[in-house]
């Protein structure tokens, strides 16, 4: 039984004795409710005022029973109640103490500022990829509920450096901010370019004008989520039909069709060949749509196009062939 339960245990034990001593002093005392209540309230906690009124030979038997079964039970309620107050404190301990673990051994993670609606869903599309990333919160109450949903977090300030450090900037492959304050972006923006000069930083603009500012301070791209969602929407009306394409392209919820980007190792078995040798196309049914390679993007690459090691393949098709490229890619699996 765990200590909650066990709690509720002796509590209705304890309201039972309780009930019971109060019936059991109005049937053999004939004392009314409140002296018999009050007769057992200060029996069960064995404070020593004296009796209500002299009790018979009856009740005298009676309280004696009462004593020996109510101090046990109060014994119980207080254990359980410590019980679960230092099992929980030491599950929490212990709780944040793996977690800290967690946070030391990681590599290349993502570092997000702010758990809101957006950075709720990146956490969301980050997990389903899976990619490692924690988040920096310092809301007490949103803490709470990064907690309950599993993700690492850290419950600071992101401005300040020990914060970002606590979150491993030094060994982080990118930074997003996404906090709804303007102001406060660009102060995380700072602080983390300072500490982390080659660190990728991606930001939230709220408002017009705003994006300057943003690079300004760091950034190395900023995104202002009314701008897209405004666009999103006009472009739902225009051209409905791509807009769908593109919805269950990149969408996680769809297992029949996905769009991934792929990077190639110089180990893998790709590399030095065209996109027919490759088999990509012949044995896997997937479509390279885009080659790039440095800065430079390559759509609709031609089929005789070399693959070269450090191109990022970016492929359409079904989701469990996707997942055998990545592995070739990787030089995780010798051949298609």
């Amino acid at each position: 039984m765990d200590s909650l339960k066990k709690i509720k245990y002796s509590l209705g034990t304890l309201a039972t004795l309780v009930g019971g001593g109060t019936v059991g002093y109005v049937v053999i005392e004939d004392w009314n409710l409140f002296e018999a209540l009050y007769m057992t309230i200060i029996t069960l906690a064995t404070v020593g005022y004296g009796e209500v009124h002299t009790l018979s030979h009856g009740g005298k038997i009676f309280t004696i029973f009462l004593i020996v079964f109510g101090v046990g039970t109060i014994a119980y309620t207080i254990g359980s109640m410590i019980q679960f107050m230092v099992e929980g404190q030491l599950r929490q301990l212990l709780g944040r103490k793996k977690v800290q673990k967690q946070i030391g051994r990681l590599k290349g993670h993502y570092i997000i500022c702010g758990y809101g609606r957006i950075g709720r869903q990146i956490c969301h599309e980050f997990a389903a990829k899976p990619l490692p990333f924690i988040v920096v919160e310092k809301d007490p109450e949103q803490c709470q509920s990064l907690e309950g949903d599993g993700h690492l977090y850290i419950c600071g300030d992101a401005t300040k450096d020990e914060v970002l450090e606590q979150a491993g900037i030094h060994q982080a492959k990118g930074l997003i901010t996404v906090v709804t304050s303007d102001s406060a972006n660009v102060f995380i923006i700072l602080t983390a370019r300072g500490i982390n000069p080659e660190l990728f930083i991606m930001a939230r603009a709220s408002e017009e004008g705003a994006e300057v500012k943003l690079m300004r301070a760091g950034a190395s791209k900023v995104i202002s989520p009314y701008t897209i969602g405004a666009s999103r929407m006009a472009q739902a009306i225009l051209r409905p039909l791509v807009v769908d394409f593109i919805d269950i392209a990149i969408g996680r919820d769809n297992i029949e069709l996905q769009m991934e980007e792929i990077s190639v190792a110089p180990e893998s078995s790709l590399v030095g060949k065209n996109l027919i040798q490759s088999g990509i196309r012949q044995e896997l049914g997937l479509i390279v749509v885009g080659i790039k390679h440095d800065d430079h993007m390559m759509f609709n690459p031609a089929a005789k196009t070399i693959i070269e090691a450090g191109h990022v393949l970016i492929a359409l098709g079904e989701y469990p062939d996707i997942q055998k490229l990545e592995l070739v890619a990787a030089n995780k699996q010798v051949n298609i």
